[in-house]
């Protein structure tokens, strides 16, 4: 394999890397046609490119380097309403209730499926396969949440106001691009596979993420719409939409920075060019913000796209009870009899999120933060 110079490194971050995360990042950095990387404060170990990098090249594509969720990212939505609505038991538990049955975590019944918009219908996915799939599932798909750690939740910013956050993305249809187009890319060393963005791999491999991020964002709109139903039927609150913010945190873009042309790829990262507004959520027991970027140009306009797991999954259900996961989430109404499948979900699971904005205040500024009233998370 022919050797090459490591590309420049950018960090931000809350101390010393993990060595596993160190050197997954070098060979990264050694990686074909990889020009610079930044790595933000909450990275963490994840399948072949770690969460929280990003990384510019000329030509090349690395869909290892957005991952399978492609289109993965946030909504955040104002309701026309206090966040003191939601503060007796009653009208929670209500929500609660409501939103297990209107939001379901997997796919819907097909009596049940929700249309598919006019736009994701063309231009048809590169291949049959995948245009095959989309068809026979997309659409019990869409308004469905997901699990792990895409959530709902209803938050109370410093004015009480009631806001919609919403973490989800492309479903299905995002690991299936990405495991379709890796079968036809070239090995590049480190376990990583590259496509030539001049060449039709490459480009279909464009054209699909591109699709599969449109999927993303009207899925996430579809979800506050249902639970804009939801709150309107218990508390009477209606979202204001003129107050939306929309962003997301997996996806390669073609931009210029420093007067070059790139291809960026953000895994785990949001994009932050300046004044561009953002939503960086905590954990589900911690405060979450909107943010403005300010364009740093070093971080390839990027920033953080959360508080980033401190532990992995398998240490969190070891390490984190029933009961310390009821401690923790004290003061925010969930479901707990999901309390068994939610604790490597627990806050503790995740970096502190005030520190992740401190490490970082060079990327973005806090506009507003929010305390969470009420999660809710497909198990």
């Amino acid at each position: 394999m022919v050797e090459h110079d490591l590309a420049p490194l950018q960090s931000w971050q809350l101390g010393p890397l993990d060595q596993v995360v160190a050197d997954a990042i070098r060979r990264l950095r050694r990686a074909p046609d990889v020009q610079r990387i930044a790595v933000m404060p909450d990275v963490h170990l994840a399948d072949d490119v770690c969460v929280g990098v990003v990384l510019g090249t000329h030509c090349a594509i690395y869909p290892q380097a957005v991952g399978g969720d492609i289109g993965c990212g946030m909504l955040a939505v104002p309701f026309e309403l206090e966040a003191a609505s939601l503060r007796e038991p009653a009208a929670a538990g209500r929500v609660l209730a409501r939103l297990g049955s209107a939001v379901p975590a997997r796919r819907r019944h097909r009596r049940h499926s929700i249309p598919m918009p006019r736009e994701l219908c063309q231009p048809p996915l590169s291949a049959p396969e995948l245009e095959s799939l989309w068809r026979q599932v997309g659409a019990l798909e869409l308004a469905t949440l997901g699990s792990g750690n895409h959530f709902i939740e209803l938050q109370a910013d410093e004015t009480d106001r009631l806001w919609l956050m919403v973490h989800s993305g492309s479903r299905a249809i995002g690991p299936a691009i990405r495991d379709h187009h890796l079968e036809r890319a070239k090995p590049a060393g480190a376990g990583l596979k590259v496509l030539a963005a001049q060449e039709e791999p490459g480009a279909a491999y464009l054209a699909d993420a591109a699709w599969a991020r449109r999927f993303a964002e009207t899925n996430r709109r579809q979800l506050a719409l249902l639970v804009e139903e939801v709150v309107l039927a218990v508390c009477r609150g209606r979202l204001r939409w003129e107050g939306a913010i929309t962003t997301d945190h997996n996806h390669v873009e073609r931009e210029a920075h420093d007067g070059t042309l790139l291809w960026v790829h953000r895994k785990g990262a949001m994009p932050a060019h300046a004044d561009q507004p953002g939503v960086l959520p905590g954990s589900m027991g911690s405060p979450s913000y909107h943010v403005l970027g300010r364009g740093c140009a070093a971080a390839m306009c990027s920033s953080a796209h959360g508080a980033g797991r401190l532990l992995s999954r398998t240490d969190a259900r070891r390490l984190v009870t029933e009961r310390e996961l009821h401690r923790q989430m004290r003061g925010v109404w969930y479901d707990f009899r999901n309390a068994p499948r939610l604790r490597d979900e627990a806050p503790s699971a995740y970096k502190n999120v005030q520190e992740v904005v401190r490490a970082q205040h060079e990327l973005t500024k806090v506009v507003r933060c929010l305390r969470p009233v009420l999660s809710y998370k497909g198990v």
